[in-house]
């Protein structure tokens, strides 16, 4: 799909949501109207981010360059960065509004991981430039040998790969801490690694929440035939959802954020969230299968 109807895709989309939220919900109640939309903001946010254009002052410059014609009202840099980030709720109610469209919160088997997001650099000589002091932790990624300062991403996805729940963690908790942050609100079937195995906490959560988690044994754990066929029908969404997760480190570049407060970081977050879930729901709309991002926009 070209680029120019790709835009006018996601416009009609946002602005759709956006009259839906505005029943419900206002986010302005003082000051004068900017000239530039929110639903305008949040589709040049949603059209960078897809485009593998992350940093806000890049964005801008790639819409003034070759869509002004699209957005005339397109203000300032540091108008639009700022109108940008006072958007995050609505950014984060505009996505909930599409999984729910997409009916994806009902879905009865929900997958669970969690992501790595460095805030700094290491060096020979340590970690440098530390970031968010008492908010971000020191934390090790075993599945990337990556010893790390920042934050996780919790992620709990759909079957069709759509994301329904993304808590930011803390780095240090080991994931299995995290467990009932991630099947928050949730009934149903989580599959889920190894790094989420704890006898006691799966017993607790089907008792009082109606919530199995299914991970798989280690090597020195027993199995039962029940159990081994469960793994193995649940393999394949277990998978998926680090297919989801790569595609947030790659396509959209989430664990490498580099702004300086957590409103801003919070927001750019978001943006990368919603922008995959907008890609996920297009896809469905057009027949395609739904990871296929790819398909959506030419590189």
């Amino acid at each position: 799909m070209e680029r120019d109807i790709f835009i006018i895709f996601v416009y009609s989309l946002v602005a759709e949501i956006m009259q839906t939220i505005e029943k419900t919900h206002s986010f302005r109640t003082r000051g004068f109207e900017p000239k530039l939309t929110d639903a305008e903001v949040i589709t040049i946010e949603i059209c960078g981010e897809f485009f593998k254009i992350h940093e806000d002052t890049e964005i801008y410059k790639y819409f003034k360059r070759h869509y002004l014609d699209y957005f005339p009202n397109l203000p300032s840099r540091i108008t639009f960065v700022r109108q940008s980030a006072n958007l995050w709720q609505t950014k984060v109610l505009c996505q909930s509004l599409l999984v729910r469209m997409a009916d994806q919160y009902a879905d009865q088997v929900q997958s669970i991981d969690t992501l790595p997001l460095p805030v700094c650099t290491y060096t020979r000589g340590g970690f440098r430039d530390k970031r968010f002091p008492t908010l971000a932790d020191f934390g090790h990624c075993a599945a990337k040998k990556l010893d790390y300062y920042g934050f996780k991403l919790g992620l709990r996805i759909s079957r069709i790969g759509m994301i329904t729940h993304f808590p930011l963690l803390s780095a240090r908790t080991h994931d299995v801490q995290h467990l009932g942050s991630l099947i928050e609100g949730f009934s149903g079937t989580v599959p889920a690694d190894k790094g989420f195995i704890d006898e006691f906490q799966h017993q607790l959560w089907l008792e009082c929440q109606q919530t199995e988690v299914v991970t798989p044994n280690r090597k020195n754990m027993e199995s039962s035939l029940e159990q081994i066929k469960l793994v193995r029908k649940t393999k394949y969404w277990r998978k998926l959802v680090e297919t989801v997760g790569s595609q947030l480190s790659e396509r959209f570049q989430v664990s490498k954020i580099k702004v300086k407060d957590l409103w801003h970081y919070q927001n750019r977050i978001f943006r990368k969230i919603l922008s995959h879930t907008v890609g996920i729901f297009l896809n469905l709309q057009l027949g395609h299968k739904p990871l296929q991002l790819a398909l959506l926009a030419d590189d």
